[in-house]
């Protein structure tokens, strides 16, 4: 994966928190979801953190859904999933409904602090 730096951190609760910086195309995304999979069959933590940092053009709403496609049956079910994104609107609502749809539990935020706040509590929604 060119210009891609990807950085795990465990900060407690079960959580693994992953941000990635570099520039984003849909390869490169496969690739960083990839490389978080392969974590999560090691670690098995209960709760996901994506610090998103990529730059350049958002994926489309048809990448999106076929990354989701990739991803899906491959170790991710049970996990909460919180992607901490400066995502606009329209990406956020199909970025949740193509993950949930393929039985992830996820959810997009504007910050890191929402994102984290979501998965330390067990009730929120």
């Amino acid at each position: 994966m060119k210009d891609l730096d990807i950085a795990f951190d465990e900060p407690g609760d079960g959580l693994l928190r992953v941000r990635v910086r570099g520039l984003r195309d849909l390869d490169q995304t496969i690739g960083y979801w990839e490389a978080i999979l392969a974590r999560v069959a090691d670690r098995r933590p209960r709760g996901l953190l994506v610090v998103d940092e990529l730059t350049g053009e958002d994926l489309s709403a048809s990448e999106w859904k076929l990354l989701v496609e990739k991803m899906a049956g491959r170790g991710l079910e049970g996990i909460r999933i919180a992607h901490a994104k400066a995502f606009d609107l329209d990406q956020i609502n199909y970025c949740e409904a193509y993950a949930n749809e393929a039985g992830l539990t996820s959810r997009t935020f504007r910050s890191e602090e929402e994102a984290l706040a979501w998965l330390r509590d067990p009730a929120a929604g």
